[in-house]
């Protein structure tokens, strides 16, 4: 090392470049690194040296760098930062010096990179090598197991077991169809019986924890056979044309499969459980029997008042009608202003009765009448009951052998109801006629539940409309092409096919506005068009649209929603904020089919400990 005061050295290198040319270069010995030594030095006072000698220097990092690399690098950093140099001369460690010893330690640690990226690479290429070796010397016959699909049969938290299972069914019915064709009948009865083991061991399984402890060995031995009939009988072609003849007919099964069970599905839901059957026979039974036919109804005044809140509700079910009323008055801020018009009909008028004579609701009315007193109500005036009387409405839903089984017409099953002919349904086209001396009336399904007071709904302007419902439409969904045929020029000429629907169940109609306007001669009108139901197919609702088109007044989605006989997955807040809830769809609450989770809002208003819910043995 020198002292700040001592002189400096000159340096004349001599190197050959890359082209083989023997260059030289001055330098000064400050500038050179702390790894680059004198070999032979004369002695260690550098002042006595006079003239210039010939000294031979030495790096001691020359293993990784060349001398060339070394002295350029000197040189250009020398030039480069010359007047750098003068202003650190007092420094005992130059800027140079470092800047030299930062790329020396870039150079080696890319290279250590490189030598580690080498050295993996021929790991894994001894791997692969490794590999392929060991699949030529594999036995392909003997195999644990066989999936085409999926590798997670190892994973004992999964439901692997079973899904491989039936993936090996699957490639069992494809090998022994093929065998069959290549006469290979030892190998078909083999698979055969390996389908039925598997079988029998999945049952009705539906995890892993669900099959039998023998199911794995059950695997095991399905993947033997399958790794023998894979070798002796694999033909790609073969293979796929059999899986896809396989997929085909499993389609098939899946459609008839849906239609089969659309069909249950409206049978069950058409269908009265012997309980809801039984109630309406004990209650008629007794309303004869101890002489409640004799009894004359009171506060017929309120009846007619127009300034009372008044309900229709026209239904032939005892036990949801109680709930609508027994929901209402819950939740009204003055019960004794409310007043209830039932409409059932003849079957059912003595059981409605005896209901609210024995639970009439607390302060307020109900009224309870049989649609077949309406005698103005006649096939002469109501073109419903016309429609019912013409012998292709009696063939289309009363004849046996018309084409409406399974495999026919089954996307509009339902429709096949003769309910949607029930004047029980129509009649509220008829609310001015029913009930002449009201002005507003608030009309109620029998499959819903009130959660709070009703009554700021007579309160709404409906600005000159008609009726008010909570309308439907979500985007495209739920609008008029959804329920009219655009193809009919009469539907196209009068209706816009993206005009928002709304629901039936909770309307609040203007009877003063209905009887203005003559909205009863509009359904007419259009319902007799539609006898060959070419416009619509049936029900209440798609005349509905029609005849209050542009007559409706949107109410707020607060005041109606609707989802819960058919929609699992609707918002608990939006249903437990909801004035009403509708279980339109065939998930009543009064069945079996029941949205579990929707259940409770309906049932809470139910009185079990009634005794003739008791009788019936209708429970929570």
């Amino acid at each position: 090392m020198f002292n700040d005061n001592e002189k400096d050295i000159d340096i004349i290198a001599t190197y050959s470049d890359a082209s083989g040319t023997i260059r030289t270069s001055r330098v000064k010995m400050k500038d050179l690194s702390a790894s680059w030594v004198l070999e032979n030095p004369i002695n260690g006072d550098l002042n006595k040296r006079k003239g210039s000698q010939v000294l031979k220097l030495k790096d001691s990092y020359q293993a990784s760098t060349s001398f060339e690399e070394n002295v350029e690098h000197v040189i250009d950093d020398h030039q480069l930062q010359e007047s750098e140099i003068q202003n650190h001369r007092q420094t005992s460690w130059s800027p140079v010096k470092f800047k030299r010893q930062v790329l020396r330690q870039k150079r080696r640690d890319l290279r250590t990179a490189e030598l580690v990226r080498q050295d993996k690479e021929a790991d894994k290429q001894m791997q692969a090598t490794a590999a392929i070796e060991y699949l030529k010397n594999m036995d392909t016959v003997v195999k644990g197991k066989y999936s085409i699909w999926r590798r997670d049969f190892e994973n004992p938290n999964s439901d692997s077991t079973l899904k491989l299972m039936r993936d090996q069914i699957i490639m069992a019915k494809v090998y022994a169809n093929i065998a069959k064709s290549k006469n290979r009948s030892v190998l078909y009865n083999s698979l055969l019986k390996h389908v039925e083991e598997n079988l029998r061991v999945i049952g009705e399984a539906n995890s892993d924890v669900d099959l039998h402890p023998s199911s794995l060995d059950r695997a095991k031995a399905m993947g033997h056979t399958l790794s023998i009939a894979k070798d002796e009988l694999y033909d790609c072609h073969t293979v796929a044309r059999k899986l896809r003849a396989m997929l085909l007919s499993a389609e098939d099964n899946v459609g008839s499969l849906k239609k089969r069970s659309a069909f249950l599905i409206q049978l069950a839901a058409k269908t009265v459980p012997k309980p809801l059957h039984c109630l309406p026979l004990q209650l008629a039974a007794d309303y004869f029997i101890y002489g409640y036919q004799n009894k004359k109804d009171l506060n017929k005044e309120k009846l007619e008042d127009p300034s009372l809140y008044h309900y229709a509700i026209f239904s032939d079910n005892v036990l949801a009608t109680s709930v609508v009323v027994n929901s209402t008055v819950l939740h009204a801020n003055e019960p004794e202003k409310h007043v209830f018009h039932i409409v059932t009909d003849k079957l059912n008028f003595a059981a409605m009765k005896m209901w609210f004579i024995l639970n009439a609701p607390e302060k307020a009315t109900v009224q309870v009448e049989n649609i077949d007193d309406f005698k103005w109500l006649n096939s002469s005036y109501c073109s419903v009951l016309r429609q019912l009387e013409s012998v292709r409405i009696k063939e289309y839903y009363f004849k046996a052998n018309h084409p409406s089984s399974l495999s026919v017409g089954s996307d509009h099953l339902k429709y096949r109801n003769p309910k949607y002919l029930s004047m029980l349904n129509h009649l509220r086209f008829y609310l001015p006629e029913v009930y002449p001396k009201l002005s507003k009336i608030l009309f109620l399904d029998d499959d819903i539940v009130v959660q709070k007071d009703l009554t700021p709904l007579w309160d709404v302007d409906l600005q000159e409309m008609v009726n008010g419902a909570v309308e439907t439409c979500k985007e495209s969904f739920h609008r008029f092409d959804k329920y009219l045929n655009f193809t009919n020029p009469k539907i196209i000429e009068n209706f816009d096919p993206n005009a928002c629907g709304w629901a039936f169940g909770m309307n609040i109609f203007d009877l003063k506005e209905w009887k203005k306007r003559n909205i009863t001669a509009i359904y007419h009108r259009w319902q007799d068009m539609n006898e060959d139901r070419t416009l619509w197919k049936l029900g209440t609702l798609p005349p509905g649209l029609i005849t209050f088109y542009n007559l409706t007044y949107p109410l707020d989605r607060k005041w109606h929603v609707l989802g819960l006989g058919y929609d699992p997955a609707l918002n608990q807040t939006e249903i437990e904020n909801a004035a009403v809830i509708h279980y339109n769809g065939n998930y009543k609450p009064w069945l079996d089919l029941a949205v579990a989770k929707y259940k409770s809002y309906w049932s809470k208003y139910v009185k079990f400990d009634n005794y003739y819910l008791q009788l019936c043995n209708i429970s929570e």
